[in-house]
């Protein structure tokens, strides 16, 4: 199949951990596929990856190409910020196969309000989104955000504009990293290393994510693939997720990224299928019931370098 495969900061020039980041998750899949015989093509600003084949590309003309080279293509795959993510995806899912969630389902996901609503509606635990902040330890971040971009922990300061404020939950940091879709397997769960770091800013401490241990074994992690799969289901997510889970004996959702995040890097180093398989066989069919992982696999941003 010819896989076209997008991931906006290599895309786009975007500097930064985002760009460490980014094509980090970039060259994994794009190694994936090409291991099963894929054609891939990947757009880039100009940093090339040992496999695949390079279409470059910048901020102007990331949106046009993915169009134009999608209408070519089998199926295609996009990486972006939550907030202009389903709009990317709609170039993919209007021109060839979307091996990812629907830009409905993204738009959804993106949206904390909205998330958190439809959670607590359908009975999923997630932290309370609060109105009243004064004297209540809080976690305030963006409404629409990722990987804790301009996100702290605060009591009683103001919320600025764009962003919510959420009850704090003191408890575990997890996530679990699943394959959505008509029948949902789940791959692991992995813990995540956060830091409340005191920078000397009037908004809080800021929290930091710092790197991932992949594929743990925890005691309660069959609660954890429940709470995962229940939440990508009444969200409608399709494709490589990512759960978010704060664990203080209840499972708490804190985000759901409806593509591949940065776990995916580690996890492809301890399992024995090649996650290519996992997303076409998500589409077409034929999706096994278990994946095998040999180990954990820890990370840290530094390891991107």
């Amino acid at each position: 199949m010819k896989i076209l495969l997008a991931e906006y900061a290599m895309g786009t020039g975007m500097g930064g951990t985002f760009l460490l980041e980014g094509r980090s998750m970039l060259k994994t899949l794009v190694s994936s596929f090409a291991r099963l015989g894929h054609e891939v093509t990947y757009l880039t600003s100009g940093p090339l990856l040992p496999e695949g084949n390079a279409i470059i590309s910048n901020e102007e003309e990331f949106r046009m190409i993915i169009e134009a080279e999608a209408k070519k293509s089998d199926a295609g795959l996009v990486i972006g910020p939550d907030e202009i993510l389903a709009e990317l995806t709609s170039l993919i899912e209007m021109n060839t196969l979307n091996l990812g969630s629907t830009p409905e389902a993204i738009a959804l996901c993106a949206d904390k309000v909205k998330c958190t609503e439809t959670l607590l509606r359908h009975n999923i635990a997630a932290p309370r989104i609060l109105e009243d902040t004064s004297d209540i330890k809080c976690v305030v971040k963006p409404r629409f955000g990722c990987a804790s971009e301009r996100t702290y922990l605060t009591k009683g300061t103001e919320v600025p504009a764009g962003s919510i404020a959420t009850e704090f939950i003191n408890g575990e940091h997890l996530s679990v990293s699943l394959i959505a879709g008509e029948r949902t397997l789940s791959l692991c769960a992995n813990k995540q290393l956060i830091e409340f770091m005191d920078v000397n800013d009037p908004s809080g401490l800021r929290v930091e994510y710092k790197g991932n241990t992949v594929c743990c074994l925890l005691p309660y992690k069959e609660e954890l693939f429940r709470t995962a799969v229940e939440a990508s289901r009444v969200l409608g997510c399709r494709g490589y997720t990512g759960v978010d889970i704060v664990y203080d004996g209840t499972s708490y959702v804190v985000d759901v990224n409806p593509r591949p995040t940065t776990s995916v890097y580690g996890i492809c180093k301890v399992m024995d299928v090649e996650i290519a398989d996992l997303l076409v066989k998500n589409r077409l069919g034929g999706l096994p019931d278990s994946v095998s992982i040999a180990a954990e696999c820890s990370f840290t941003k530094e390891d991107f370098k």
